[in-house]
């Protein structure tokens, strides 16, 4: 389905969202993955578990891995070129990027930038945003102010993630949850007040800062041939804490923006939850008493892609007919930082 605007530079529009708040309304969504599927059976043979293992305790079957030369550029580039189709606009029509990640291309220039170039956004300011596997849930409340103020008129926000370049993959707890992909999100302004983002709400809490982190890398521990030798530069988590903080989060996120729009829990149409592990998703949703069967899940088929996990799965529901317009959803997640937050959205 698409919802097409007029030129975002010539809408009608433009001087009544300049003198009052906007809409934030999806105009397209899209999403990349790598070619190359991991599968449990092939985790079997350089970690010590199994496809039994694996599926109980995550619900994860298989993931895609990025090729050596891959960066999270090139999947941020096909995931944005999809969404760009989808919303029927051109490149320069785009008046902020804002890419959510932690494995960009390199530290600066951001992965951003590097996007605005590969996709020929010759009008757009660019910058990345770093929340974890929140990120994608802060940029849409990012472009969301940007446009209700007037300020932008059309926002491309992109969730990606590379994972796989800084997962230890002799460490069974964390190799068989990470993944690699991106998705993409086209927002542009609207006076249609009872469409797009109707809520948001984020939180953190920086004192779980070391229950999910990579040590090495940045100004603290510097590249050095200890930090390698040590294994710093890989990802590291407390599961045990994750799990209870995820749950715990990702439920009062939920309820949080039932009691702000006063909408009862029967108006959601789905859920779409970040895709950390099924049973934190099975377990939020039993905490709030929503019904699975409207809570989406793709995880069997690409398993943690971080900040690029919930807007993947947007774009599939959106694809395989699950989402129509009047429909509300309710996107839900949390990550490093420690961070987490969701949007309401009407489609």
């Amino acid at each position: 389905m698409n919802y097409t605007l007029t030129s975002p530079r010539t809408s009608p529009g433009d001087a009544e969202c300049q003198s009052k708040l906007c809409s934030a309304i999806f105009t397209g969504t899209g999403f990349a993955v790598p070619e190359r599927i991991l599968t449990n059976n092939d985790l079997e043979k350089i970690l010590e578990t199994s496809d039994e293992w694996i599926v109980e305790r995550t619900g994860m079957k298989e993931r895609r891995i990025a090729k050596p030369e891959e960066a999270a550029s090139d999947f941020a580039l096909r995931a944005s070129q999809q969404a760009l189709a989808d919303a029927r606009i051109k490149p320069e029509e785009i008046d902020l990027i804002i890419v959510a990640t932690v494995t960009g291309d390199m530290p600066f220039p951001s992965t951003a930038c590097i996007l605005q170039h590969k996709l020929g956004a010759t009008n757009a300011a660019a910058m990345d945003l770093a929340a974890g596997c929140s990120g994608f849930i802060y940029a849409l409340t990012t472009a969301r102010q940007f446009i209700a103020t007037g300020t932008y008129r059309t926002v491309l926000v992109v969730g990606v993630e590379v994972l796989s370049k800084i997962t230890d993959w002799t460490d069974r707890s964390t190799a068989v949850l990470l993944a690699d992909g991106a998705g993409a999100a086209i927002l542009q302004a609207s006076t249609e007040k009872e469409r797009g983002i109707i809520a948001t709400y984020l939180g953190a809490d920086g004192s779980h800062g070391k229950d999910l982190y990579m040590p090495a890398g940045g100004s603290a521990i510097p590249a050095s041939l200890e930090s390698i030798q040590q294994r710093l530069h890989y990802l590291k988590m407390n599961g045990s804490a994750i799990f209870k903080i995820a749950v715990r989060s990702m439920a009062d996120v939920v309820r949080r923006l039932l009691d702000k729009t006063k909408l009862p829990a029967e108006e959601i149409k789905l859920i779409i939850p970040h895709q950390a592990n099924l049973r934190i998703i099975e377990a939020m949703a039993k905490l709030i008493n929503f019904p699975m069967e409207k809570v989406f899940v793709n995880i069997q088929k690409y398993a943690n892609t971080s900040s690029a996990s919930t807007i993947i799965a947007l774009d599939e529901a959106r694809k395989q007919g699950l989402i129509h317009p009047g429909d509300k959803v309710i996107l839900v997640a949390f990550g490093a930082g420690l961070t987490w937050g969701g949007t309401l959205v009407c489609f």
